[in-house]
């Protein structure tokens, strides 16, 4: 085995452990949050992302695997103004949650207006009254609401999970330079991981809780 491939191996062993022991925590003080979970996203609708099915579905897993263990569940819903989108646009089928992924009796629904789900909201007074320390995260736009939501969540303290197979982003273009969405993808989830939060695949979180 190459030292450098011997040096991948220990990294992702240690990662690995870090989530592990994180996740040992009370499992009372560890909450789901979905984040933009919508019609509009998905194919079909009016800004489809890349791999949004994928994506889904893995939301979805992790969805049940809360849902079995009867932990705190927020869903976010974004509600555009029309003034600047042409999506997500409020009283549509596109605004709405995907129907795999809408909420049950006693699971929470937060709308916001804003990339971040605490801006305008009463998501961080919902936190602290479920008394939510840890927060698992999963959702859409990766570039966008994820990426603003989970480091204004590690700014409030929270010690944050991103489940990075269950979040989908788009291309993006700036300068005349096109950026492919797997490209967009990896260099978010990068700059979130280890600083904002420790990034991990669904089935590691899933196992590891």
């Amino acid at each position: 085995m190459s030292d450098a491939r011997k040096q991948n191996d220990d990294t992702d062993a240690t990662q690995h452990s870090s989530v592990v022991t994180a996740l040992r925590k009370p499992a009372m003080n560890r909450a789901l949050l979905l984040i933009d979970l919508q019609n509009d996203y998905f194919p079909g609708g009016a800004m489809e992302l890349h791999g949004s099915l994928d994506a889904g579905h893995q939301a979805r897993r992790l969805l049940g695997s809360f849902r079995r263990r009867g932990l705190p569940i927020f869903h976010i819903q974004h509600i555009g103004s029309g003034l600047d989108t042409h999506y997500l646009l409020p009283n549509t089928v596109g605004a709405q949650l995907h129907e795999n992924l809408r909420p049950a009796a006693g699971e929470s629904l937060i709308q916001k207006k804003f990339p971040n789900a605490f801006r305008g909201t009463n998501l961080l007074d919902q936190l602290d009254r479920a008394s939510v320390t840890q927060l698992v995260i999963a959702g859409m736009m990766t570039h966008l609401c994820v990426d603003t939501t989970t480091r204004a969540a590690a700014d409030l303290g929270f010690e944050c999970f991103l489940a990075h197979d269950a979040c989908a982003t788009r291309p993006l273009t700036f300068g005349g330079i096109s950026v492919m969405a797997a490209s967009v993808q990896t260099m978010v989830l990068a700059a979130l991981s280890g600083v904002f939060a420790t990034v991990s695949a669904v089935d590691e979180l899933i196992a590891s809780a």
